[in-house]
């Protein structure tokens, strides 16, 4: 559900205005919540209703215990792999996927998931909506960060050795080795990080530097 200014649910349940009051505590200055979505109460029998959110930095979910406190779960925007929605007839699910490595990693590879499970269908809409523009945005940064990365690479070659260079030193350093360049560019373009295009220019800047 979208945020009104005033950050009042549209729920008159007291309980929600606590679990949303225990969410908006969490956030750090200068961050906003955009969107949450609440567990329907037919999934929480047992337990106080799940709270997820979209703020202007992360996804974030509270669990809350049923005598009182709450457990929270978030995953950084830039660290978004992947988000999955399966909307059923009495709520939807909402699944988010973290990268293995964090801050940027440029290798897409998931790492853990996370099901929350019956939540309200129009709100996880909203809050899906919101995960999948995200990830699409960092997933196009972290490509254009790896392009960037192998077109620097892929400069000067140097290979023998030289006077200054230690005894027993590889002769071709690890970062500067064409093989290794030219099986992550092939990485790359089977992950869809980079074009055909993209690859064969890769692929003529190595061979040039030989």
């Amino acid at each position: 559900m979208p945020v009104t200014d005033d950050h009042s649910p549209q729920d008159p349940d007291p309980g929600l205005h606590r679990g949303l009051a225990e969410l908006q505590g969490i956030l750090v200055p200068g961050e906003r919540l955009l969107a949450y979505a609440v567990e329907r109460r037919l999934f929480a029998l047992t337990h106080r209703r799940t709270i997820v959110g979209a703020t202007s930095g992360r996804f974030v979910a509270l669990y809350r215990g049923l005598f009182g406190g709450y457990t929270p779960f978030d995953v950084r925007w830039q660290d978004l792999h992947d988000v999955r929605i399966r909307a059923g007839i009495f709520g939807a699910d909402l699944t988010i996927t973290s990268l293995a490595a964090e801050d940027l990693a440029t290798r897409d590879s998931p790492g853990g998931s996370m099901m929350f499970r019956g939540l309200d269908k129009a709100q996880a809409q909203q809050v899906y909506r919101l995960c999948q523009g995200q990830e699409q945005s960092w997933r196009e940064k972290r490509r254009v960060r790896d392009i960037d990365e192998m077109r620097a690479g892929s400069g000067g070659v140097h290979i023998g050795t030289t006077s200054g260079q230690p005894r027993g030193a590889s002769a071709v350093p690890a970062d500067d080795d064409p093989t290794a360049r030219l099986r992550r560019a092939k990485e790359m373009l089977e992950s869809g990080l980079i074009t055909d295009t993209e690859y064969e220019s890769i692929k003529a800047r190595v061979v040039d530097g030989l």
